[in-house]
């Protein structure tokens, strides 16, 4: 982790950002007190894509065949 002033976070910000970039931790100071800290963000999840997976998973005509009835009552929460 680095410590730096805020004169210093905004003299060196593109060589702090990079450190950042590579995992690091800048802890940005007042008058020697701790006032915000710049840290890696999560990665944003990819754009879900209708039909990605198109091929890649075969669903048998079983599928679509209304469930046993001892099963259907399980899920409607009747039964054990």
């Amino acid at each position: 982790m680095t410590r730096v002033t805020v004169h210093e976070a905004k003299t060196h910000l593109s060589r702090l950002l990079e450190e950042v970039e590579k995992g690091g931790e800048v802890v940005i100071s007042r008058r020697d007190k701790p006032v915000a800290r710049l840290v890696p963000i999560e990665p944003l999840r990819p754009e879900r894509k209708p039909g990605r997976m198109k091929g890649l998973i075969d669903i048998g005509p079983e599928f679509f065949e209304p469930l046993p009835e001892e099963e259907l009552r399980l899920w409607e929460g009747h039964g054990d």
